[in-house]
């Protein structure tokens, strides 16, 4: 069984269980969903019905790329389908022979007006639009990596790790003077290195710029990693997964103000990373940085980190909040990004992968603070 097939086997299990004969996992342009190529492979926009006899139907925008990178038991263009959701809808069920009056079940995020479509168009079947639902379902599997996925993670962080030695080499060197320079290198490199591109839009902040803690606009022609303290945050994607790294840059002189953001910032990094243990709760972590930043009267205003994978952001989340409820699994990766920042002084920040093991965790990725 192929990873694919059997990262939907999980999914008919869970409709088995919830009595849903087809579910709709719908990845366009007005509403992602990365499942979709979590369960299947293709990469671009497409709609994917699982049915409850465990079979699966994709109905991909581009033809040619499906048939190339997609795994389903089923694949028909979009064309046929008029390029319409509803009219797809009705195939699939004509397809699978779906009983009259059976739960079908489509994304939390459909907007109440298009659900009431779905209602009035296929009013034979009884129609699930809920939070609790398919897609919490394979959110929670997707936080807990296989080996496919740690696999490629191995390889991902490897390249990620000769982007941050280069960059550090480059800074040190004068060939990257600027915030565009910094930028610019991750994204060739990346390519270069046979990645997809960047995970998302690098954030690169010098000096006069690090106050903030997503810069905007998120770099700039401006100087980079000159006299006080800069920041880069950036992540490379590699067959659909992202790693997420942050860098931070201290060119002397330094005021006794910015040594102590730096200090304190490394300081919370190991604070947190010590607690990371399978069955831990994530939201004891943050609050344990939470409260050593809070001893030096300084608040991180922002989460300590959060899962990554298909998306940049994913569960699990690690933040000090009485709504977060993730439990430390084996096979979770996510980031560990303590950071301050001062209008005044400029900010700080630190940030790597971990995977949790089922002893502890492994940092995959090997992001510093760079004295200059």
């Amino acid at each position: 069984m192929n990873v694919y097939k059997a990262r939907r086997e999980k999914i008919y299990d869970w409709m088995a269980q919830e009595g849903v004969a087809v579910v709709m996992f719908e990845d366009t342009e007005p509403r992602r969903e990365p499942a979709v190529r979590w369960m299947t492979g293709q990469p671009g926009d497409a709609l994917l019905f699982l049915s409850a006899d465990r079979q699966s139907l994709l109905i991909p925008w581009d033809i040619n790329i499906a048939l190339k990178y997609a795994d389903a038991e089923m694949v028909i263009p979009y064309t046929e389908m008029d390029r319409q959701a509803l009219i797809a809808f009705r195939s699939a069920l004509e397809i699978f022979k779906t009983p009259l009056g059976s739960k079908l079940e489509i994304s939390p995020a459909t907007p109440y007006p298009l659900f009431l479509s779905y209602v009035e168009a296929l009013g034979d079947f009884d129609i699930l639009c809920r939070d609790i639902g398919a897609t919490q379902a394979v959110t929670a599997l997707r936080a807990v990596k296989d080996g496919e996925e740690i696999a490629i993670y191995r390889e991902l962080s490897q390249i990620t790790n000769e982007m941050i030695d280069h960059l550090e080499e480059g800074v040190r060197s004068g060939k990257l003077k600027t915030e565009m320079d910094a930028a610019l290198f991750i994204e060739t490199e990346a390519r270069k290195r046979g990645c997809e591109g960047t995970g998302f839009e690098t954030l690169a902040a010098g000096s006069g710029r690090s106050f903030g803690i997503h810069a905007f606009p998120a770099y700039t022609a401006g100087e980079f990693a000159r006299q006080g303290l800069s920041i880069l945050d950036f992540g490379l994607k590699l067959r659909g997964y992202t790693s997420d790294v942050t860098m931070s840059f201290a060119c002397p002189p330094l005021s006794k103000a910015q040594e102590r953001l730096l200090t304190l910032t490394e300081k919370a990094y190991k604070t947190g990373l010590s607690l990371v243990l399978p069955g831990m709760e994530a939201r004891n972590i943050a609050a344990a940085v939470d409260n050593f930043f809070g001893k030096a009267r300084k608040i991180m205003p922002h989460g300590l980190g959060h899962g990554i994978g298909l998306e940049a952001h994913e569960g699990p989340a690690i933040r000090n909040r009485c709504s977060n409820d993730w439990i430390l699994t084996p096979g979770m990766i996510f980031t560990l990004e303590p950071g301050l920042y001062d209008p005044a002084q400029g900010g700080c920040r630190l940030e790597n992968d971990i995977l949790v093991t089922e002893t502890g965790y492994e940092v995959l990725t090997q992001s510093r603070i760079v004295r200059l």
